[in-house]
Order: C-alpha cells, then structure tokens, then sequence
C-alpha cells in the first residue's frame, strides 16, 4: 500500500501539473480535453494526494488499518466499472479506443493484488491485542 501511495502521490502532482502547464499561453495540452477537463483533472490530482496520504499511512500499520484497505479496494473496482461503462457506451470509446478497457484492467489487477496482501481479520486482531498488552506492561 505504501508503493501505490506514493505512486497516487506522483500521478497527483503530475495532474495538477499538467492544469498549470495548460494555463499557459499557446500551450499543447498533455491530456486531450479542454479547460473544463483540466479543471478536473486538476481535482482529482488533489483528490489522489489525499488519497495517497491515507495508503502511506495504512502501510505504516498495516493491521490496524484495514478499512483503508478495503475502501481503497472498493474504489479500484467502481474505477474500473465507470471505466468499462463508459467503453460500452461508445461516445468515449471512439474518442479514447481502448484506453477505457486497458485502464480498467490495470485497476482491477491493482484491486485483485491488494485482497492478496490484505491481513486477515485474525492477524489484524492479534497485532491490536499485542499492541494492547505492550501497552499494558510499560
């Protein structure tokens, strides 16, 4: 979970770079969309920021932070979803071609590697029980 932190981290800085970048004047845009779709893409950089905050520090406590885990889980696969949605519909299928079917690949194999690392429920309640009688015995 760090790794793809850190990875959300630098896709972030990279997409609100490239909002900046497009401000300027005679610019080529880096993504294909207008001001509107730099606007956004600005915003979900933040959003991945954010993000990416939440993972490094759920890899700090891997067993005790499992809810980060599992959300992030659940928004890979809705990621993906949207994104074969949108291929089916065809409007963003003839724009992006199979960007849309590639991307939700590459999420759901992300999605798929987390549940593998995911501590188990049992692991995470032994690391909160070790944690506790630590704290007991100091």
């Amino acid at each position: 979970m760090g790794s793809l932190g850190i990875a959300f981290f630098v896709l972030g800085l990279g997409m609100i770079a490239s909002f900046f970048l497009y401000q300027r004047p005679d610019s080529i845009p880096l993504i294909p969309t207008g001001p509107v779709g730099h606007y956004f893409v600005a915003f979900t950089g933040c959003a991945l920021i954010g993000w990416a905050g939440g993972l490094i520090g759920a890899a700090r406590d891997p067993l005790t932070s499992r809810s980060v885990g599992t959300t992030t889980i659940f928004v890979l696969i809705l990621m993906a979803l949207i994104r074969m949605i949108a291929w089916l519909i065809g409007d963003y299928a003839g724009w992006l071609g199979d960007l849309s079917r590639t991307e939700a690949t590459g999420l759901l194999v992300l999605a798929l590697f987390l549940i593998w690392l995911k501590p188990t429920v049992a692991e995470s309640r032994a690391c909160a029980e070790s944690a506790v009688s630590e704290g007991g015995a100091a």
